[in-house]
């Protein structure tokens, strides 16, 4: 995100790997890593089987916020210093980016927020549906449908036929009751999760890309 971070900018991006060669490299540090006795756990993250990120996977107890996976779920989380992100209750913040402002704010006893965000019932319901797929690589529909009191087909029918393609390329499996993401799609689950992410075809920011 050159346009955004300066010292990217010195990047020549014609020099980067492409994406079939970054998928190829990703593919042999899996199998690699794997060989050696580690469990992927998720979005370019290893661990241990006796690592505590393995263990509350293996329990479905995995969580994960943005500052990655996380055997904490759903713990308010303070941010400190200039762009970091905040998350209490059903809103996150985002600090200023510049010291000035950060400063200015702060002896004037106001918070250094830049923005802000009050979750609605449709994020909520959304993150469930992406928490249990980034984490757990699989989705229990009809737990799903009672927690929220909504019809699945219904609710994601805008996201339903992208799904089937998926299924068709062997990245998921969709049955009455689940969607589970099979191994080729692990390496891709940002790419599933972004089926059912609202916000990215509303919003005007700029997204890395996934792969």
């Amino acid at each position: 995100m050159p346009e955004l971070f300066k010292p990217q900018r010195r990047i020549v991006a014609e020099e980067l790997p492409s994406p079939s060669e970054k998928l190829n490299i990703f593919q042999y540090s899996l199998e690699y890593l794997i060989g050696l006795g580690y469990i992927y756990i998720g979005m370019d993250h290893f661990a241990l089987p006796d690592d505590p990120l393995a263990i509350a996977q293996s329990e479905g107890n995995l969580y994960r916020n943005f500052q990655g996976y996380s055997t904490h779920s759903e713990c308010d989380i303070v941010g400190l210093g200039l762009s970091s992100i905040g998350q209490v209750a059903d809103s996150f913040s985002q600090n200023e980016k510049s010291l000035e402002k950060y400063y200015q704010a702060l002896d004037s006893g106001q918070l250094p927020i830049n923005k802000g965000l009050i979750i609605n019932q449709d994020d909520k319901i959304r993150r469930a549906l992406i928490m249990e797929l980034i984490c757990h690589f699989e989705v229990n529909i009809s737990r799903l449908e009672e927690r929220y009191s909504i019809k699945f087909t219904n609710y994601f029918a805008d996201s339903f036929e992208k799904l089937v393609e998926m299924q068709n390329d062997g990245l998921v499996e969709l049955k009455s009751d689940s969607i589970k993401v099979m191994d080729r799609g692990k390496l891709l689950v940002r790419n599933i999760c972004m089926l059912f992410d609202s916000y990215l075809e509303l919003s005007d920011a700029s997204f890395s890309k996934t792969i």
